[in-house]
């Protein structure tokens, strides 16, 4: 058996390693980021490889492009929080502004719309296979998780209190498509994954209306 196959049986179900560890890593970087700890990054990256090579056995192209594209913003988040706590400074976290907000939801829109007809004509995404008009719902999900993680790890990246919101739209899609397509252990870490990022979003709003006003207006 090739290793990247390897698993073992749950009540008939085969559970892929790499799916089961890079999840783990998974939720471990939500409680990190909840810590605000840099340590987030390496650990997102690290989930992101073993997820990327479980999301490619599974043959969820976009999933597996979208673990490619954390890898490349674990980077950048690293890169970010590290420049943030120079000096042994504590992370500045606010909300994001009304003009970010609107240019959020626009990505999130116009993305989904581009990303999902790129993934249905370069068949990337697995529901392009699938007859209409259920191919072109999957279609869609899968550019809709694709562009929204990319939108709440950018915003994660800059301490933004609203990249917990945008989590909270991403899983209420991702759950049951990770469902769908026989990642079993996805499905239920994105089911921990809805309630910690609830926590996550009202420590750092605490977090952030307990501050001192200089700092609260700190980008």
């Amino acid at each position: 058996m090739n290793w990247a196959n390897a698993g073992f049986e749950v009540f008939g179900t085969h559970v892929l390693w790499t799916d089961l560890v890079g999840n783990i890593a998974a939720l471990s970087t939500v409680l990190l980021a909840i810590r605000k700890s840099v340590w987030t990054w390496p650990v997102q990256l690290t989930g992101s490889v073993l997820l990327f090579i479980a999301s490619i056995n599974a043959g969820i192209t976009g999933n597996a492009l979208k673990q490619a594209m954390f890898g490349a913003l674990a980077v950048y988040g690293w890169w970010a929080w590290r420049r943030g706590t120079e000096g042994g400074k504590q992370l500045t976290v606010r909300p994001a502004t009304a003009r970010e907000r609107t240019a959020y939801i626009g990505v999130m829109v116009l993305g989904t719309v581009l990303v999902g007809v790129l993934f249905f004509f370069t068949h990337l995404s697995w529901g392009a296979s699938v007859p209409l008009p259920k191919g072109a719902f999957l279609v869609a999900a899968d550019a809709y998780i694709f562009v929204g993680s990319a939108v709440a790890t950018w915003a994660q990246g800059r301490a933004l209190v609203d990249f917990w919101i945008i989590w909270v739209a991403v899983d209420l899609v991702g759950v049951p498509l990770a469902f769908s397509s026989g990642l079993v252990v996805s499905g239920a870490v994105y089911g921990v994954f809805f309630v910690l990022v609830l926590i996550g979003f009202v420590k750092w709003l605490r977090e952030y209306q307990s501050a001192p006003a200089e700092l609260a207006v700190a980008s």
